[in-house]
């Protein structure tokens, strides 16, 4: 059991069986009244980010969450299916599990995060940015560095990004998976 004290970004707590990640917090002290705890949760679920204000000293079910890292493998009807490099299990994550999925390919190294008494698969997220080749995109002109136009790209996954006006087909370029935006290009 932990109480809003314990409160800190990243901890994972279960409210009424359904777990939540904090994203941010604030402890407030007004003038008048009692402190409270003022916090941005994403449900682990759904993904959905969602606002709650905790009153001071309330406890909190703080849940063990383990994070491993799993290789992908490949996708089927089950969904996509990964191995632990130190085991050599293999689990399959459902595709609204996955943050990132649009960018995932082959060979790819994932942080997956377990509950830790129930060994229960809860989310699996990418790195923060990814090297992805594109595929299909208009052909740049040359002097289009200028102005900061972006058109749209294909990567090697099938995702489709805005990359600037420069960039073209069989560049690496760096994505973060977060937003899905273009970060900078990579050369080889």
């Amino acid at each position: 059991m932990a109480t809003t004290a314990d409160i800190r970004n990243g901890m994972c707590i279960d409210i009424d069986g359904q777990y939540f990640v904090i994203i941010e917090f604030l402890h407030v002290k007004p003038g008048k009244g009692a402190a409270f705890v003022r916090t941005k949760m994403r449900s682990v679920t759904t993904g959905r980010v969602l606002e709650k204000t905790f009153n001071a000293g309330v406890k909190l079910d703080e849940v063990r969450i383990e994070r491993r890292p799993y290789q992908f493998l490949y996708k089927d009807e089950m969904g996509y299916n990964f191995m632990n490099t130190e085991t050599y299990e293999q689990i399959s994550i459902p595709e609204n599990q996955i943050e990132g999925v649009a960018f995932l390919k082959e060979g790819d190294m994932v942080e997956v995060q377990v509950h830790a008494e129930t060994e229960t698969v809860l989310t699996a997220e990418l790195p923060q940015n990814v090297i992805l080749e594109i595929t299909y995109t208009e052909p740049g002109i040359k002097g289009d560095t200028a102005t900061n136009a972006m058109k749209p790209a294909t990567v090697e996954t099938g995702a489709e990004v805005r990359v600037p006006l420069f960039i073209n087909e069989g560049e690496k370029i760096k994505i973060n998976t977060k937003d899905g935006s273009y970060v900078e290009r990579v050369r080889s």
